[in-house]
């Protein structure tokens, strides 16, 4: 599995081309957290691309509309995407969210076999990629996408923390 974590280059040009398709990416999907924190969501929005690099699915968590826990913007747009496809599989297909994503979403893009994986903001208490059960790396785990980690991280951590700001006011800053 390749690990490559946007914004440093380490002096190879490729990577740092490679960074600002990611960056491109990931703007759609901060569009999505936006629209999400605008209905009143938890801001994560993800999109998925084919190999052409077309959106196939774009969406923003709908936890609270949908009253379902597993309406994360993740699930959404991989259903979606096999939905638009008839398929089984998203191997040759990349999913683009603004939060690293949790147990439910990490165990999914296994099963969906998503080919690579580029997210934003880590997620140190609730994240599953590369923190706690680090999913991708278990070797029980039978896929293993590319992954890139964050790609625009301080603009996808902004939102979050705005939106969870506002909701506890007195919470402390910083």
């Amino acid at each position: 599995m390749a690990l490559h974590t946007a914004g440093r280059c380490g002096g190879r040009e490729g990577d740092c081309v490679k960074t600002w398709r990611e960056r491109g990416e990931m703007a759609l999907a901060l569009d999505e957290a936006r629209a999400a924190a605008a209905r009143g969501e938890v801001p994560v929005g993800a999109v998925l691309l084919d190999e052409t690099g077309a959106v196939l699915a774009r969406a923003g968590n709908r936890v609270e509309e949908c009253h379902d826990p597993s309406a994360h913007a993740e699930m959404l747009v991989m259903r979606e995407g096999l939905r638009l496809r008839g398929g089984r599989r998203l191997a040759d297909c990349t999913l683009v969210v603004t939060l690293e994503p949790c147990p439910m979403c990490a165990a999914a893009l296994a099963h969906f076999r998503v080919g690579r994986l580029v997210f934003g903001a880590y997620d140190a208490k609730g994240g599953a990629v590369e923190h706690g059960a680090r999913l991708p790396y278990r070797p029980e785990t039978l896929h293993r996408p590319e992954i890139v980690g964050g790609v625009c991280e301080q603009q996808a951590t902004a939102l979050l923390r705005t939106f969870f700001q506002a909701l506890r006011p007195s919470a402390p800053r910083g």
